[in-house]
């Protein structure tokens, strides 16, 4: 029964298209979350979860920082790219590549700026 298992999970795998096991990127960038304490991640903080995926939103016109770009979790705005750490993430929003978010570290600390931690992405292609 093993054998026609092991068998079976063989020929399966072997018919599926290698993309569809691998999912490949590149880091851009990992960063402390900015701005926590000021948005809704006090809130849902219990919720959020590491490997949790983030939504980048561009504000151009955001009257404190041109190359803004703002962190959602599940639709809610929980933060943004720290503005030291923004040029590079703005650039290449604006260029229209697609990128992607995470969180990688979530920790119980009194600093709002060590709370999250977050890695952006580049998809590639396959």
């Amino acid at each position: 029964m093993r054998r026609r298992l092991a068998l079976l999970c063989l020929v399966w795998a072997w018919g599926q298209p290698l993309h569809a096991q691998v999912a490949a990127h590149i880091l851009l960038q990992d960063s402390p979350l900015a701005g926590f304490q000021y948005h809704a991640g006090r809130t849902l903080w219990p919720r959020m979860r590491v490997g949790d995926a983030l939504t980048l939103v561009r504000e151009p016109d955001n009257p404190h920082d041109a190359r803004a770009v703002r962190v959602d979790w599940q639709g809610h705005k929980i933060g943004y790219v720290p503005r030291s750490e923004n040029a590079d993430v703005a650039r290449f929003m604006d260029s229209g590549q697609t990128l992607a978010a995470r969180i990688v570290r979530l920790a119980e600390v009194r600093d709002p700026w060590s709370r999250v931690r977050f890695e952006i992405l580049i998809p590639l292609q396959p």
